[in-house]
């Protein structure tokens, strides 16, 4: 690929994107360029990634083939007005943020500019990570498939409509940290049955993996893996028979509906 790659913003998502990019050899470090606002993080990139790294957002976005807009999402509207008028209609600008409409941006530009709308996680930095794409009208499908591979060399991707985007900050984009919390929540059982804590850690971490490439790799129903698992009479249907006294699946739920309503608030402008 030779395009040039920018990221506007280089926080932990923007890192875990490039670390990506670049182990997976799909761009060099050459042909990223990235911005951020403090000379700590400036000076750590160029260190640890090889990338030219500025403050300067509109030299940035002048040079950049493909601009990943890496910022909070109550920073769009500055960071847009400060940019624009480095932006042509042939730059592909990519939101990696909650609530920000493809129409949202359009606005902000003031100019048929390619947009797509993305919700990528953190997993990425360890190239696993779960990448939803959402072009609006002007991006054409060669331009699509160029991001695609771009998203796909730190994990999957998948292109959905934006009628369905804010419900993927629950089930992909924020959904980590609810699972690093199941296996918090494992090994602190396990350590006050006796284990060590360095064990339990990696005992429950290995057991999430595993089960989670159970479902992609076998193509079961999660249900019927769990019945698999459960011997009558065992100590795995006494697991889940409290877990379902407990109301798990309930506070699931309840939670990833918490986190779409939020993102709907995102989308309307609520801060």
């Amino acid at each position: 690929m030779s395009k040039k790659i920018g990221f506007l913003g280089c926080g932990q998502m923007g890192q875990a994107m490039i670390q990506g990019m670049i182990k997976s050899r799909v761009v060099e470090p050459e042909q990223i360029s990235a911005t951020a606002l403090t000379d700590e993080t400036i000076d750590f990139v160029a260190d640890e990634y090889g990338i030219y790294i500025s403050n300067d957002n509109k030299k940035l976005a002048a040079t950049s083939d493909i601009l990943f807009l890496a910022v909070k999402p109550y920073m769009y509207e500055g960071v847009i007005q400060e940019i624009k008028s480095s932006v042509t209609e042939d730059t592909i600008i990519i939101t990696v943020a909650a609530g920000i409409t493809l129409d949202k941006v359009k606005q902000s530009f003031d100019f048929n500019v390619k947009v797509i709308r993305s919700m990528p996680n953190t997993p990425s930095l360890v190239g696993a990570g779960m990448s939803v794409l959402c072009p609006n009208d002007f991006v054409t499908e060669e331009e699509l498939a160029l991001v695609k591979e771009l998203f796909e060399s730190f994990g999957e991707s998948e292109v959905i409509g934006e009628q369905h985007m804010d419900a993927i900050p629950a089930i992909s984009g924020s959904s980590p940290a609810y699972v690093y919390m199941f296996i918090e929540a494992m090994a602190d059982a396990a350590v006050q049955q006796g284990l060590p804590r360095d064990k339990a850690y990696k005992l429950a971490a290995q057991s999430v993996q595993g089960a989670a490439k159970m479902v992609l790799e076998t193509g079961k129903h999660p249900g019927e893996l769990k019945d698999i698992v459960c011997t009558p009479g065992g100590t795995t249907i006494e697991a889940v028979n409290m877990l379902e006294q407990t109301g798990m699946r309930s506070s699931v739920i309840q939670s990833m509906n918490a986190a779409t309503t939020r993102a709907k608030e995102l989308s309307k402008g609520k801060k």
